[in-house]
C-alpha cells in the first residue's frame, strides 16, 4: 500500500489568528485547551488517543471497581462546544523549532501542523530503569490498555489456578507481585488483596482465592516515601493487616514469565515464583523531551524531563512551553495538580502576550495543595500543607479516605461519569461486588486460559 502524502495544515482555521498547538490530551493538554476557550486564538490539540485519561483511577479499572469509560471521556466530546478548538488524532513524530511545525502520524497519514505558540504536554510513561524487557512480564499502569491487560492477567491467574492440580504451580499462579511502593503500587496491592479476600471468595470450586499471596516490593526503605515516614508506616500497617507481604529494601534484578529475582539489602539474591506481576516503580518523560532539548540546548534530568525557564518556556524559544510531567522545575512534582497549574499558566502567558500585558506576568509558582493515596476501602493517607508553616497536616484512616473520594469525584470530567462512579463505589464499598470484571478475548485472559486448556489436552492425549 502506497503511503499517503504529507498533509500540510499550517493554519487550519483563520490564517490571521494566533495558532496554539497543544500536544497531549492528559491533564495538562486538556487544562490548556480549556483555558484558551475565550482567547482570540485557534487551538489544535494533537493527541495519541481519542480520550482524556484520568490516570489516578486506572488501578480501579484494572481491579474491576469502575469501567474505563468513566475515566476516559472522548476529547472531541469534551471540546465540542469550544468553537476555537479542534482535535487531531496522531502520534507526534517530530517538532521543528525553527520552522515552528509539528509532524504527527496516524497509520499511513502524516500531518504537518504549523504553530505560533506550542504547549507540549505529552506526559510520561513507565520506566524500567534500563531493563525494558521487564515490560513483557510486568506491565505498567499508564494507559487504558495497561489496565485492561492487567485485569486479564489477574483474573486469568485465578482461572489457571482453578484448572491446575500441581500445588507448586497453584502457588505460583496465586502469587501476585507489585513492584514499587509509591501511591500506584500501594493502591494496586491493596485492591488485589481485597479482590481475592472479598469479591472472589467462594467463587471457585478447586481453589480458595483468600489464600492468594500479594507481595509489595520496593528498593526504598519505606512505603510511600513522598508522604514521610509517619504516613508511610500507617499505610504499611494497613497493607499488612490486609495480608499484603510488604518487602522493602529489595531490588528486582531479573525477571521472566514465571517469576523474578530480588536482591536484598544484605546483597543476597532470591527468587519469587509468580506469574502475575505489576510494575509501578518509575516514570520516564515522553521522548519528545529529549527531542526538544537537542534542538534548544536545554538540559534534561535523569527521567528525560526538560529543564524549563521560570515562565515554563524553552531556552531561546519563548513561544514553546513544556508543562506537566515533561518539565523539570525545582519544587514542582510530577503530579496532576502540577500539570493543571502549569498548563493554565502557559495558556495565560500566551493570552497576556497577545493582549500586551506580559509585564504583569510573574514566574510560575506551584501551589502545593497536598497529597493523598488510598490504601483500601475506608483507609487512606493524606498530607495537606499549611501556608506559612513548614509542617503539613498529616492524617489517615476513614476521614482521609472520604476526602480522597470527594476530591477524585470532583476532578472527574463530566457529571455522568461522576454519578456512575459514585454509584459503583457505593456498591463496591458496601458489599463484595465489583461490576467491571469482564475480560474480552483481546486481553491476556483469553490467551492464557486457552494456552492452559491446550496444555491440559496435550497431557491427556499423551
Amino acid at each position: 500500500m502506497a503511503q499517503s502524502p504529507p498533509i500540510d495544515a499550517t493554519h487550519p482555521a483563520d490564517v490571521g489568528r494566533h495558532h496554539v498547538v497543544i500536544i497531549g490530551s492528559g491533564f495538562g493538554g486538556l487544562a490548556a485547551a480549556r483555558r484558551l476557550a475565550h482567547a482570540d486564538v485557534d487551538v489544535t490539540v494533537i493527541a495519541r488517543t481519542t480520550h482524556h485519561l484520568f490516570q489516578p483511577l486506572l488501578y480501579q479499572v484494572a481491579t474491576g471497581l469502575i469501567s474505563q469509560g468513566q475515566i476516559a471521556p472522548t476529547m472531541r466530546v469534551i471540546l465540542r462546544n469550544q468553537r476555537n478548538a479542534r482535535v487531531v488524532l496522531g502520534d507526534v513524530e517530530s517538532i521543528d523549532l525553527q520552522r515552528r511545525s509539528v509532524t504527527s502520524r496516524l497509520l499511513d497519514r502524516q500531518l504537518t501542523t504549523g504553530y505560533d505558540s506550542l504547549i507540549v504536554a505529552a506526559g510520561a510513561g513507565q520506566s524500567y530503569f534500563g531493563n525494558d524487557h521487564f515490560a513483557e512480564f510486568a506491565p505498567g499502569l499508564k494507559t487504558i490498555d495497561d489496565a485492561l491487560e492487567l485485569r486479564g492477567r489477574i483474573l486469568g491467574a485465578f482461572e489457571q489456578a482453578e484448572l491446575s492440580t500441581d500445588p507448586d504451580e497453584r502457588a505460583r499462579l496465586l502469587t501476585f507481585v507489585v513492584v514499587g511502593a509509591g501511591a500506584t503500587g500501594v493502591e494496586m496491592a491493596g485492591q488485589i488483596a481485597e479482590m481475592a479476600a472479598k469479591t472472589l471468595r467462594g467463587a471457585f470450586d478447586s481453589i480458595d482465592p483468600t489464600q492468594a499471596r500479594v507481595i509489595l516490593l520496593d528498593a526504598a526503605p519505606s512505603v510511600l516515601p513522598p508522604f514521610g515516614r509517619k504516613l508511610g508506616s500507617r499505610a504499611e500497617k494497613r497493607l499488612r493487616s490486609l495480608g499484603v507481604d510488604v518487602q522493602l529494601g529489595s531490588m528486582v534484578v531479573d525477571m521472566d514469565y514465571d517469576g523474578l529475582v530480588v536482591k536484598d539489602p544484605d546483597g543476597t539474591t532470591r527468587r519469587i515464583e509468580s506469574q502475575c506481576k505489576v510494575w509501578s516503580a518509575g516514570v520516564a518523560a515522553s521522548p519528545l523531551g529529549r527531542h526538544l532539548a537537542e534542538q534548544s540546548g536545554a538540559e534534561t534530568d535523569r527521567a528525560g524531563r526538560v529543564r524549563v525557564q521560570p515562565d515554563l518556556s524553552l531556552p531561546g524559544h519563548a513561544e514553546v512551553f513544556v508543562v506537566g510531567d515533561m518539565m523539570a522545575l525545582d519544587g514542582v512534582p510530577g503530579q496532576a495538580p502540577a500539570a493543571n497549574q502549569s498548563a493554565r499558566y502557559a495558556a495565560d502567558t500566551i493570552t497576556a502576550r497577545l493582549n500586551g500585558s506580559l509585564r504583569a506576568r510573574k514566574p510560575f509558582s506551584y501551589w502545593d495543595k497536598g497529597s493523598m493515596a488510598t490504601v483500601s476501602r475506608y483507609s487512606a493517607v493524606a498530607s495537606v500543607p499549611i501556608p506559612g508553616t513548614s509542617r503539613p497536616i498529616e492524617f489517615s484512616g476513614y476521614l482521609a479516605w472520604l476526602g480522597w473520594l470527594f476530591l477524585h469525584l470532583i476532578y472527574l470530567v463530566g457529571f455522568r461519569n461522576r454519578f456512575t462512579t459514585l454509584i459503583d463505589w457505593l456498591f463496591a464499598f458496601t458489599s463484595r461486588s465489583r461490576n467491571q470484571l469482564a475480560v474480552t478475548e483481546q486481553q491476556v485472559f483469553a490467551r492464557t486460559v486457552i494456552d492452559r486448556l491446550e496444555e491440559i489436552e496435550e497431557r491427556g492425549a499423551a
